[in-house]
């Protein structure tokens, strides 16, 4: 699958989440829920990556931790929180550079409506 179309079934999956449990839910909840939904669908994910970082000859082995990546090619970032801020943005932004991956987004399932809870990050798109 292509970018877009791991993006399309992950925003797809939130949105049947979000119909049937609404917010509310701790992140590890919806997380766990996505997971789930993903299996079903056949799509490849590793959850809670540990994303080390090379500064100069200094190897920090878990600077950082993703909460999903699917198949090599999208990061999402899952909240649960009243709003967003730019450093949310930010963070996955610096993810995909370290990792090299093109597309991520931030989830954030306390909306009233899932549309207003996804935010697309691009790394040289």
């Amino acid at each position: 699958m292509t970018e877009n179309e791991l993006s399309t079934a992950a925003v797809n999956s939130c949105i049947k989440i979000h119909k049937q449990y609404g917010p509310g839910l701790f992140e590890k909840v919806y997380e766990e829920i996505f997971c789930y939904e993903l299996s079903k669908l056949g799509i490849e994910y590793e959850r809670q990556v540990n994303i080390p970082l090379l500064h100069e000859s200094l190897k920090i082995p878990i600077a950082f931790r993703a909460d999903l990546i699917l198949e090599d090619k999208l990061i999402i970032e899952i909240k649960s929180c009243r709003e967003l801020f730019e450093i949310h943005f930010r963070q996955l932004h610096t993810y995909l550079k370290i990792k090299n991956i093109k597309l991520g987004l931030v989830i954030n399932f306390n909306v009233a409506l899932m549309k207003y809870g996804i935010r697309r990050v691009v790394n040289g798109l």
